[in-house]
C-alpha cells in the first residue's frame, strides 16, 4: 500500500510530529508513504507525463527523512489555501491550459484524481480545518480513500472536541498576555490583544478564561464600543497598577458593523481577516484619551514547537489515521469526543457549525467569560 499525506491551510504546531508518527506507523507495518507538498497545490501542479514535475511536488518519506522534522513548529511539506474545484485561470498550470475552458474558475479534480491514480496512491491522509478537508471529502465521494486528520488554531472544525494546534495557541495566548501586563501597568493604559477567531471565538474565551483578563470580545457576540469603554475604563481605576486588558477575536464586530476584511477573497471564499484590534483600541484612544497598546498575536501563535497536549494529540491522530487507512478504511475524521479518541465520518464537518456556547461559556453583558457548569464539559469546554 502506498498511503500519500498532506497538509492545507495555515500552517499549526504540531503538523510535523504529526507526519513523522504517521510514516513511522505506516513504515512499521511494510508499506510506504509520500509527502504532498504544497497542500492541494501540489497534486494541482504536479503533470504525471513530467519526472521532474513529480519530484517538485511528491517527496518519499520514510523513517529517516522524517527522524527530526518533530523538533520544530510549521510543516516541512509546505501549506496552500488551493482548492482544486476552484482554481483560476491564472492558478492553471501550463501543462493543463489547453484542456480548460472560459474564464473560469475551474474544477481540476479529474487532474487530481489522475495524479494520484498515476502515482500509485491507495489512500490520501490530508490535515487541515473545514476547507481542506471539505475538498478531502470531494475526493472521497469520487472513489477516493481518505482518512483526515483535523488542524486549526481557532479548534473549529465540526465533529471534534479538539483540532491540532489550539492548545498552544492558547498557551501562546496566555503567555503574551502576561508578558504585556508590564507595559501596560509600567505606563497606565489599556492593552488590546487580538488573537485568531474567524467564526469561533473560543481562542479568545478560553485565552481570557485562563488569564484572567479584563474584557474578552468574540466572534459570536456583536459588541457597544461605548459600553466596552466604560467597562475598560472602570476596570483600570480598580486596579492598583492601573491599567485593563481586552482580547479580542479577529472576527469580532462592533454592534451593527461587519468583519474587518480586506485583500482578495482566496480560493475558498475567504479574504484576509484582522485589524478590529487596531480599531477597537484607535476607538479607545478616542473616548478616553488613556493610552493604548494594541498587539496583534497573529503569525506568533502559530510560530515554533507544539505544547505538550498538541504534541500528544498529534501523534495519537497520526496513528490512528494510518491504522485507519491500513485497515481499508474510507471517508473518516480521527477525532476527540468526550476526552476519547474515535474516528467520525467525514461528512460530519460539513452538518454544522462549532462555535463557541454561548449561554453557557459567555457573559454577553459583561463581554468576559462565565463558566456556568463545569461537569459534563470537554476539557477545553466547547
Amino acid at each position: 500500500m502506498r498511503i500519500g499525506i498532506l497538509t492545507g491551510g495555515g500552517d499549526v504546531p504540531g503538523l510535523n510530529p504529526s507526519i513523522k508518527a504517521a510514516v513511522i506507523r505506516v513504515a512499521e507495518a511494510g508499506h510506504s508513504m509520500v509527502g504532498i507538498r504544497r497542500g492541494w497545490g501540489g497534486l494541482v501542479a504536479t503533470n504525471p507525463d513530467d519526472p521532474a514535475s513529480i519530484a517538485e511536488n511528491l517527496v518519499p518519506l520514510d523513517p529517516a527523512s522524517v527522524r527530526t522534522i518533530d523538533r520544530s513548529g510549521g510543516t516541512v511539506l509546505h501549506s496552500s489555501r488551493t482548492n482544486p474545484s476552484k482554481v483560476k485561470s491564472g492558478a492553471v498550470p501550463d501543462f493543463l491550459a489547453a484542456s480548460v475552458q472560459g474564464d473560469g474558475p475551474h474544477d481540476l479534480t479529474e487532474h487530481v484524481l489522475k495524479v494520484l491514480e498515476s502515482q500509485g496512491i491507495d489512500v490520501l491522509i490530508p490535515i487541515g480545518g473545514d476547507d481542506t478537508l471539505s475538498y478531502g471529502l470531494r475526493l472521497h465521494n469520487e472513489g477516493m480513500h481518505v482518512i483526515a486528520i483535523p488542524k486549526t488554531m481557532d479548534n473549529d472544525v465540526h465533529g471534534t472536541d479538539y483540532c491540532i494546534g489550539f492548545s498552544t495557541a492558547v498557551t501562546r495566548g496566555v503567555d503574551f498576555v502576561h508578558n504585556l501586563r508590564t507595559a501596560a501597568g509600567s505606563h497606565e493604559r489599556i492593552a488590546v490583544i487580538e488573537l485568531f477567531g474567524r467564526y469561533s471565538g473560543e481562542t479568545s474565551l478560553i485565552t481570557a478564561y485562563l488569564s484572567s483578563v479584563d474584557r474578552a470580545l468574540i466572534s459570536e457576540v456583536p459588541f457597544d464600543i461605548d459600553k466596552l469603554t466604560a467597562l475598560l475604563m472602570e476596570d483600570r481605576g480598580r486596579n492598583p497598577s492601573n491599567y485593563a486588558i481586552c482580547t479580542v477575536s479577529e472576527g469580532a464586530t462592533i454592534e451593527g458593523g461587519d468583519m474587518m476584511l480586506s485583500g482578495e477573497a482566496d480560493a475558498f471564499g475567504h479574504q484576509k481577516l484582522g485589524g478590529i484590534g487596531e480599531h477597537v483600541g484607535a476607538l479607545l484612544k478616542q473616548k478616553t484619551g488613556v493610552g493604548i497598546i494594541n498587539q496583534n498575536i497573529a503569525y506568533l501563535a502559530r510560530s515554533g514547537r507544539p505544547d505538550s497536549l498538541d504534541l500528544m494529540v498529534a501523534t495519537n491522530y497520526a496513528v490512528m489515521a494510518a491504522d485507519l487507512a491500513m485497515e481499508g478504511a474510507t471517508g473518516r475524521m480521527v477525532a476527540l469526543r468526550g476526552g476519547t479518541y474515535t474516528a467520525v465520518p467525514l461528512s460530519v464537518t460539513g452538518e454544522g457549525v462549532k462555535r463557541v456556547d454561548v449561554g453557557e461559556l459567555y457573559d454577553v453583558d459583561a463581554y468576559r467569560p462565565k463558566v456556568r457548569h463545569v461537569p459534563g464539559k470537554p476539557m477545553f469546554l466547547y
